[in-house]
């Protein structure tokens, strides 16, 4: 009994001394014990995955950077065509209304022109108007029966004025014919024989008065004969107009 007592002191004592042991040995010897390969001793290495995530990440940065260095570099070249373009659309524009200025102009004074060219003699002609009336006048001096009758030794020299006066007219109206000045007869009668009708654009009334067997708005009576300037009116016609209602 006391040789197996001893023996389990002794048992205990060892125990307690290999304890003690491994309490005191240093960490990288315990670690070892306790691990095949020590921690300290394994390289560092990020996941594979991982280091491919960032390197795309950084390719996606820089293209970014370069897309808006060249975005930037781009936007004022596009800001400058885009200008260029309004002031070619803003000159295309004046130079079309300038065009248009120019032949309006061009046209006006051609009318212009044509105008002063026409009607140059307007004045001198109104002044004409007064001494042609006077050989119709003087020609109704004469009565026509005087006029109708055969040429004798007593009426010769009546009849030779009054054909003077007639050539002197006929050259006159031809001249002025020529210039574009024209006189016109409302008693004429019209192409299919009927009397003038009263045309305020032409013809100046200058009374009415009843006439049986007439129509109302015919011309009767001719005070002064009607004059035109290249087909302009430059003395309208004064007539006595048949007013019977």
């Amino acid at each position: 009994m006391f040789k197996r007592t001893l023996l389990r002191q002794a048992q205990a004592s060892r125990s307690l001394l290999s304890v003690r042991s491994a309490s005191t040995a240093p960490l990288a010897v315990r670690r070892t014990s306790q691990f095949q390969q020590p921690q300290l001793l394994r390289p560092f290495a990020l996941p594979t995955a991982r280091c491919y995530s960032t390197e795309n990440k950084a390719e996606n940065g820089d293209k970014e950077q370069k897309e808006g260095v060249e975005s930037e570099a781009q936007d004022p070249v596009a800001k400058e065509l885009e200008e260029k373009k309004k002031e070619v659309v803003d000159l295309k524009d004046k130079y079309v209304r300038s065009v248009a200025d120019f032949l309006n102009l061009q046209e006006r004074t051609k009318r212009d022109m044509d105008n002063a060219r026409n009607f140059a003699i307007q004045r001198f002609a109104v002044d004409l108007l007064e001494s042609i009336d006077n050989f119709d006048r003087a020609l109704l001096a004469v009565p026509k029966e005087k006029l109708g009758a055969a040429k004798t030794e007593e009426n010769k020299d009546l009849l030779d004025l009054v054909d003077g006066l007639k050539m002197t007219q006929n050259i006159l109206l031809n001249t002025l014919q020529k210039h574009g000045l024209e006189r016109f007869d409302p008693g004429e009668p019209t192409e299919d024989g009927k009397p003038q009708k009263f045309d305020p654009k032409i013809h100046e009334a200058t009374f009415m008065t009843k006439v049986e067997g007439k129509e109302d708005g015919e011309i009767m009576y001719t005070q002064s004969k009607g004059f035109t300037l290249n087909g302009r009116i430059l003395r309208a016609a004064k007539v006595g107009v048949v007013k019977n209602t």
